[in-house]
């Protein structure tokens, strides 16, 4: 596969998963029965191992990697707070309250993400 297409597959992995997230975000907000069906739990995984075997792909046709390249170590940083806060946000948190207040800093931690990847800034608002 080429670098090109592997990167249009990473993007596109990217914007559904961030998507999926604030969908199944909203399903939790207005308690919908959806969160709970089968596709909502099967297809994030689908989803974010397409999107982290496209990561590595990319990672070795590019030659750079993570604590090599700062903003790879950023985003891979920005990664792990990511799956650690949606995941309480989505599923962990013991009560809605607690979820509730997982939820709006998991999104800042995509944004992060995002904004890092688009700048190849580890602080990319400076």
């Amino acid at each position: 596969m080429s670098y090109l297409a592997l990167k249009h597959l990473h993007v596109s992995c990217v914007v559904l998963s961030g998507c999926g997230f604030a969908l199944r975000g909203w399903w939790m907000v207005s308690d919908s029965p959806l969160l709970h069906h089968r596709w909502t739990r099967t297809l994030p995984h689908l989803v974010d191992t397409l999107l982290l075997g496209s990561a590595l792909g990319l990672a070795y046709l590019s030659g750079q990697y993570p604590f090599a390249q700062g903003w790879l170590s950023a985003k891979l940083a920005g990664l792990l707070a990511y799956i650690v806060l949606g995941s309480m946000a989505l599923k962990r948190g013991r009560s809605k309250a607690i979820r509730l207040g997982f939820l709006l800093p998991a999104g800042l931690a995509y944004a992060y993400i995002v904004s890092v990847a688009l700048t190849r800034q580890p602080l990319p608002w400076t």
